[in-house]
């Protein structure tokens, strides 16, 4: 699942948006084959009658890759005649998505998640979702949903997701007589553990504040605490941005750090938060389920919990979805269709181990929303009913620029005031666009 802090924004999206809105001569993008599709890529005449290419973009690579492949290979069972592509673009994902677009040339179907730069570029899914009742629209959680549409449209939709959840060793809390952290825990909570779990001449730290966060996650505190980067609308950051409540919501972080209660971690020569828990010497960290096996395999004592809210207002949570989305330029829409639909059945999603599954009737059935360590992050799920301010603004990246230096100086310690009006003040020009 590509995680929106760099996959669910890239320094250069501007540029690419011109070039996906633009562009009409570029090279085609390299691919990688499926194992049911090696060999020569230019088929004899006999096989151009009989077989279909359908070609599927992926940012992931090895386990991950793997297991889209055989979903792959699984829809090539259930529709002989067609062989599925899988390109394999990694960390080139947007610079090779946008040469295909370009060049008239995109793949048939692709993972998808930056819909205000890619929209006109995509397929719009409504009138193929309201004439398929076999794709269980309904079965998706409503929240996913809403990640897959700009302006009134659909245009993919859920293959995976995660929310934040808290992970806490339980090790460290007991030895501490600390409580656990329970549903319904407040940031004061928080902060007062966090005090009490370091022990720095053991080297043990009670959170894990990220020096360079990505401002996508810190939505969730910030709309936790009432407030937002950018009016619902769009419209406007002054007044948002730059509010007290976002200010306060941000400063819990960063006086963590100046209390001594929390460790920077993720910078230039600084630790790992997940070696740091992984190593029994973090009792707290926020992080979405990719870590989860790695805290299983690095045999931690650990619990997930909601994140923590604000006294007297309600908990907020951010989504960082997977999707799959059709190309407008498909020349196999109806075939890419009922790939798209495979990709995010039953079936397909229990293949996935990556991520979440999207689907009710799988949670159900796999019980989840009853287990201990999953139960949470579909709890937040239910509190993620805020628009991201990325689907509000046709130039939030350029805006996103100036917050994310506010951000992270903020993290080290400077005033969270004075940042973000600078951060607005700078960005003004954007929203005039």
């Amino acid at each position: 699942m590509k995680k929106m802090a760099s996959k669910w924004m890239t320094a250069g999206m501007a540029l690419l948006l011109a070039v996906v809105t633009g562009c009409s001569q570029s090279q085609p993008a390299e691919t990688q084959n499926t194992g049911s599709n090696t060999g020569s890529t230019t088929p004899t005449s006999s096989e151009k009658k009989e077989t279909v290419t359908l070609r599927f973009a992926t940012w992931d690579t090895d386990e991950m890759l793997k297991i889209q492949q055989d979903i792959a290979k699984k829809f090539e069972q259930k529709n002989p005649g067609v062989k599925v592509q899988v390109e394999a673009y990694a960390d080139g994902f947007d610079q090779k998505l946008v040469a295909a677009f370009g060049a008239k040339n995109p793949p048939d179907v692709m993972y998808m998640w930056d819909f205000p730069t890619y929209h006109a570029s995509l397929e719009p899914l409504d009138e193929f979702a309201k004439k398929d009742s076999t794709v269980a629209i309904d079965d998706f959680y409503q929240g996913l949903l809403n990640y897959n549409r700009y302006n009134g449209n659909l245009y993919g939709l859920p293959a995976g997701f995660s929310t934040r959840v808290m992970f806490y060793n339980k090790k460290l809390f007991n030895e501490a007589n600390v409580p656990l952290p329970t549903d319904g825990w407040t940031y004061d909570d928080f902060k007062a553990a966090a005090k009490q779990l370091t022990i720095r001449e053991k080297k043990q730290y009670g959170f894990a504040v990220r020096s360079e966060p990505d401002t996508y996650d810190l939505q969730e505190v910030v709309w936790s605490n009432g407030s937002s980067f950018i009016s619902p609308d769009g419209k406007s950051i002054d007044g948002f941005m730059n509010s007290k409540e976002t200010a306060q919501a941000l400063q819990v972080f960063s006086d963590l750090t100046k209390e001594k209660s929390a460790v920077l971690v993720g910078g230039k020569n600084q630790q790992s938060g997940n070696d740091l828990f992984k190593a029994g010497k973090l009792a707290m960290y926020d992080n979405g389920v990719w870590s989860l096996e790695s805290y299983k395999k690095a045999n931690v004592d650990f619990g997930t919990v909601v994140m923590p809210q604000f006294p007297g207002k309600q908990g907020k949570g951010v989504i960082a979805t997977s999707s799959v989305s059709i190309a407008k330029d498909s020349k196999h829409k109806e075939l890419a269709w009922e790939f798209v639909k495979y990709f995010v059945s039953s079936e397909a999603i229990k293949m996935r181990t990556s991520d979440l599954p999207v689907r009710i009737s799988v949670v159900q059935e796999k019980k989840l929303d009853q287990d201990a360590l999953y139960a949470p992050f579909y709890k937040m799920l239910e509190k993620s009913n805020d628009t991201p301010a990325f689907l509000l603004h046709p130039h939030w990246n350029e805006i996103n620029r100036n917050l994310s230096a506010a951000v992270n100086a903020i993290m080290l310690g400077q005033n969270a005031e004075e940042l973000l009006n600078k951060a607005v003040k700078d960005s003004q020009k954007y929203m005039q666009k």
